[in-house]
């Protein structure tokens, strides 16, 4: 199948993004590695009227460890983790699930944040988020919160983000050295 006719925006700053998304509500979705969203819209399964594409979006792709927590931009793409991005066992563990992840393409294209945003089972990091007890940060025009994966991952393909929320980054807890993977 073919996807529905949509309309393709390309911020180049969170703040466009959070203005498009806050404007289209429930009619937009984000675009970052099309891992998830590209086939369910292939199968009509989600027909957004507009499409975000936040890959020119500065600030969503870093890998940051601040106040005892590896903090992983939405952008990160799979191919990213699959190498420990932190001397701590939660960077192997992410170096291991990331291998099984897709297929090499997706690891490349695909990214971390996408792939819980929209809650996909396929990719692996929705059962390590929980896991963990990750630290979800969403951003909107009414400002920032921050929502436990346990309460963030609700269903297969179902999360808590709102329609003009954009999920900026996942805060891992750093395991420490007692910690063996």
């Amino acid at each position: 199948m073919k996807p529905s006719s949509f309309r393709y925006e390309r911020p180049a700053t969170v703040a466009e993004t959070l203005d498009l998304l806050g404007h289209h509500g429930d009619d937009a979705k984000v675009l970052a590695g099309g891992q998830s969203l590209v086939p369910m819209m292939s199968f009509r399964l989600a027909r957004p009227d507009v499409l975000v594409d936040v890959n020119r979006v500065r600030g969503l792709a870093g890998i940051t460890v601040a106040d005892g927590e590896l903090r992983v931009g939405t952008l990160v793409r799979h191919a990213a983790l699959a190498r420990p991005v932190v001397d701590d066992p939660v960077g192997t563990l992410l170096a291991r699930a990331a291998r099984h992840v897709g297929h090499l393409p997706i690891r490349e294209r695909g990214t971390f944040g996408g792939s819980l945003a929209h809650a996909d089972p396929a990719a692996e990091w929705c059962l390590l988020a929980v896991t963990l007890s990750a630290q979800m940060v969403l951003d909107s025009a009414r400002g920032d919160r921050i929502v436990g994966a346990e309460d963030f991952l609700q269903y297969s393909f179902v999360t808590a983000l709102a329609a003009d929320e954009l999920l900026r980054e996942v805060r891992l807890p750093l395991l420490g050295a007692g910690a063996r993977v």
